[in-house]
């Protein structure tokens, strides 16, 4: 088994040294024996199986010449490239799009997009600016010749009487002839930061649309909670309800508390789970159900101040006289939830207005805030509706006697059958 691990540096090593050595046989024997020739395919399918590599020509725009810029525009003299910056920055304006296609005025010489050749029984006459293509001299150009992010490649015969200077690019002499200077710059930026086209702004009905969709969309989602909740925990989210119709004031500071040591709570749960054995195994599980506890107690609170308003109102209608159908948990959320999304559908209509709907925006925010918090302190105080100690469910003991159970109950209707009384209990 040592030997074996041993081994497995001078392997690796080897299959390394493969394709090197490969490529060594081939450039010392251009014809090369079977078995190089074997190891060099071999190699060449692996690699295009792993990954085949990009070519870069495929990413170049189809070869054609480049129109004359109009009136507007200032033409780009090639006559002096000694300021090769000047030439840049020029260039750099004169490519920009307009109307989405690239116009440029050379003065005595032409403008091509992408790959561009001169033959080699061509003789071109003037400057040559070749974009985002090579230029591959095989005759004669009679001027200067500039390429922006491109190569120049002279050919054995290839004759520019003139300067080269490349943009983003390199010349490369097999064989050619040049009757000028050469420059290149790699790293330039002609075309880096081309005018960007911007969408048209939406126009204001199309915004009310899509803030009206989303309003509608998150009020439907937190519905669909809300008929979750009261269907699988109707007697938690009473009691986290009432802990915030009784209990608002206490509910509210222990909810900005508690936003206040989330943070903290959450480090010392994963020191105290780093410094212990077992704790390192049990982490992932520990934050993932900490951020689980987090997300139901800000949900739920948020659904039980729903409830709570949407129970209020009910009742507040029916002490009025006006008949209710079924005064239910459902009835409350829906209510509750539509009071609340009440704010943010008048800042759906009315937000474009400049400093109204800014206005309208920062309250919709701050009463959001403020309940949402209260109904987190009351998911706390209540321990997720578990603790009725602080909903106003709690009879002192001196109460319960006989003539508080068997006392002649409001508007004649018997005590023990009156609507909508909760069985009294006793906090724990």
């Amino acid at each position: 088994m040592r030997a074996f691990s041993r081994s497995i540096p001078l392997l690796a090593l080897a299959i390394l040294s493969v394709p090197q050595a490969a490529l060594a046989a081939t450039r010392v024997t251009p014809t090369g024996s079977r078995a190089v020739q074997l190891v060099h395919g071999f190699w060449s399918l692996v690699s295009d199986v792993a990954g085949p590599t990009q070519d870069p020509q495929a990413s170049r725009p189809a070869p054609r010449a480049i129109p004359q810029a109009g009136a507007g525009q200032t033409p780009v003299s090639l006559d002096d490239l000694s300021k090769p910056t000047t030439i840049e920055t020029q260039l750099r304006t004169a490519l920009r799009p307009h109307d989405g296609a690239i116009r440029v005025t050379i003065p005595n010489g032409t403008a091509r997009l992408g790959d561009f050749s001169i033959g080699s029984n061509e003789s071109v006459s003037g400057h040559l600016l070749v974009v985002q293509g090579t230029a591959d001299v095989y005759g004669k150009l009679l001027g200067n010749l500039v390429t922006v992010e491109g190569d120049v490649v002279l050919h054995p015969g290839g004759v520019v009487s003139g300067d080269i200077l490349t943009l983003g690019g390199e010349v490369r002499d097999e064989g050619g002839e040049i009757g000028g200077e050469v420059r290149t710059f790699r790293s330039a930026s002609v075309l880096e930061a081309p005018i960007e086209v911007h969408a048209p702004p939406p126009s204001a009905f199309e915004t009310v649309f899509r803030r009206l969709a989303g309003v509608v969309g998150v009020f439907l989602t937190m519905g669909a909670l809300g008929f979750g909740l009261v269907m699988f925990g109707r007697p938690n989210l009473e009691v986290v309800s009432d802990t915030v119709s009784h209990s608002f004031g206490r509910a509210f500071a222990t909810g900005l508390l508690g936003q206040l040591l989330l943070l903290p709570t959450f480090g010392m749960l994963v020191v105290g789970l780093i410094l212990s054995v077992v704790g390192i195994v049990l982490l992932p599980f520990a934050v993932v159900v900490y951020a689980l506890l987090v997300i139901v107690a800000a949900v739920g609170g948020y659904l039980a101040v729903a409830h709570a308003m949407g129970e209020t109102y009910t009742r507040r209608r029916m002490a009025l006289g006006a008949m209710i159908g079924s005064p239910n948990s459902y009835r409350y959320v829906v209510v509750g939830l539509g009071a609340l999304a009440a704010f943010w559908m008048a800042w759906s209509v009315f937000g474009w207005v400049p400093v109204a709907g800014d206005i309208i925006r920062g309250a919709a925010i701050l009463v959001t805030w403020l309940l949402g918090t209260a109904g987190f302190g009351a998911a706390l105080l209540s321990r997720a509706g578990i603790r009725e100690n602080f909903a106003g469910r709690l009879i002192p003991p001196e109460a319960l006697t006989d003539e508080y159970l068997w006392a002649t109950p409001q508007f004649g209707v018997t005590a023990a059958k009156r609507p909508g009384s909760r069985t009294p209990t006793r906090g724990l």
